[in-house]
């Protein structure tokens, strides 16, 4: 048999075929595996032992090696660290009739993707290969992705090739060295902060703090002494004097998240920041000077908070001398094969397991799902999946029920088919509000926007559903 065969061409080939090596020693294994995978579209090579096939590795490019565990002379265990050290980018398949135990762990030690025992089956078989071919392509497409940020914007943690995003990167970069204000607007979950963190990173700034204040998180109360400081005495737990945030930064960034929620009396004090890059602390008679560069963000719609009389329209125009608007992941669809498959090798190895795959069916769930909680969502679904996958796949059964459009009414007809209309559609009211409240962190005033309607009217449904709330809204 040559080492080498021109692939059998079938219905099922594609231009795009993934290219396999085989390495076995059985002739009549050989064969019929040629058979089997050209059939279904791959491009197949042979070789008998393990000199042929590292010729063969060191000439060609392969996306998949079938490799025997008992080769003449030097065994494919004793061949595998050699193959992956040299080709650490290529998945390897076992196979061997012989699969003990210890077989399996010096093989997944050695570097094995996985181990196939012969006679195998035909359907997993191809399925395990598919499965391979695809994650491994995915981690390259990520890493060279990575790399090319890198070098163009050195943005390491910001994953994102659709043309949304490649705008968005051309103007932080652009944005970035100067000492102009910035409001980075979009949903809750696109990543405002890796944004901001981005533009200090590639700023004269760099070497100096960068610090992240959530003011829609600190009550109204606190925020002043937070962003400010405080002298002794300035009020009654003051036993001591404080620093605030402004002066920790000085000479760095200072991101005030959530900046729509901020009280109309903090909103004046930020201006005169803004303004004179001079403050006082609480209590205080001394003005101090800061040199703090401001990046803000907010998900909410700050022009119409203006026209309601919500926010200072002088304000908006000081934080709006740069303005970034955040694409929401529906409008990025392209970025989320590559955004699930980092998630997932990232909870992987946070919790010591191999990455697993998407099935075409479940990647086909991910595409059509509008994502309201954009990259955030996508990422809770991940380690969602990687937690409770018992194989090296993620199917569409192991995703949130909203991402498969698993309906709640059905889930309680099966448990309460006496249940009337009336009940059903006041569960899914109650189930639907429970799940905006627990995205907006509690924050019923949050919610009430999202659904568009007063707040006085969602505070009526949630006492009249009895809708428990678990944590207390912030302020």
């Amino acid at each position: 048999m040559s080492t080498a065969t021109a692939p059998i061409q079938s219905a099922n080939t594609t231009s795009t075929s993934a290219r396999l090596l085989i390495i076995d020693d059985e002739p009549s294994i050989r064969e019929s595996l040629e058979v089997l995978l050209t059939l279904e579209g791959f491009e197949v090579t042979l070789a008998s032992d393990g000199p042929q096939g590292l010729d063969l590795l060191s000439r060609s490019e392969f996306d998949l090696l079938l490799l025997d565990l008992a080769l003449p002379g030097e065994s494919g265990i004793d061949l595998l660290p050699r193959i992956t050290g040299l080709y650490p980018n290529l998945p390897v398949i076992m196979i061997t009739a012989f699969g003990t135990v210890g077989n399996v762990v010096d093989a997944v030690r050695a570097g094995a993707e996985n181990f196939i025992q012969k006679p195998w089956d035909n359907e997993k078989l191809l399925a395990d290969i598919r499965s391979a071919i695809a994650r491994h392509k995915a981690e390259a497409e990520v890493i060279q992705l990575k790399r090319t940020l890198k070098q163009r914007y050195n943005f390491e943690h910001i994953i994102g090739k659709s043309e949304p995003m490649l705008r968005l990167f051309d103007i932080v970069a652009q944005v970035a060295p100067s000492r102009s204000t910035v409001l980075i607007q979009g949903e809750s979950g696109t990543g405002k902060e890796l944004i901001a963190k981005a533009i200090h990173t590639h700023s004269p700034r760099r070497d100096r703090l960068f610090i992240p204040v959530n003011t829609g998180a600190i009550p109204s109360d606190l925020l002043e002494s937070t962003l400010f400081g405080h002298v002794k005495g300035a009020f009654t737990s003051a036993i001591l004097a404080k620093k605030g945030l402004f002066e920790v930064a000085n000479g760095g960034t200072l991101f005030l998240d959530e900046i729509g929620t901020m009280s109309m009396d903090m909103q004046a004090k930020i201006l005169r920041v803004l303004q004179d890059r001079r403050f006082m602390h609480l209590g205080g008679t001394s003005e101090m000077q800061v040199d703090v560069r401001i990046v803000a963000a907010t998900n909410v719609n700050l022009q119409q908070a203006v026209k309601d009389g919500r926010f200072r329209e002088d304000l908006f125009y000081r934080l709006n001398v740069i303005n970034l608007e955040l694409p929401p992941l529906r409008q990025r669809r392209g970025d989320v094969p590559l955004l699930a498959n980092h998630f997932l090798r990232f909870y992987a190895e946070e919790n010591g397991t191999e990455p697993p795959t998407l099935t075409p069916e479940a990647l086909r769930v991910l595409m059509d799902y509008e994502w309201p909680g954009n990259v955030r969502e996508l990422e809770n679904a991940m380690e969602r999946g990687v937690v409770l996958s018992t194989t090296r796949t993620i199917t569409p059964d192991l995703l949130p029920a909203q991402l498969t459009g698993s309906t709640y009414s059905a889930a309680l007809l099966d448990h309460r088919p006496d249940a009337s209309l009336f009940d059903v559609m006041e569960e899914i009211e109650r189930r639907i509000i429970a799940d905006r409240l627990e995205r907006c962190h509690w924050n019923q005033t949050e919610a009430a926007e999202y659904f568009k309607v007063p707040l006085s009217t969602l505070n009526q449904k949630i006492k009249r559903l009895n809708v428990e709330i678990k944590k207390r809204p912030r302020e």
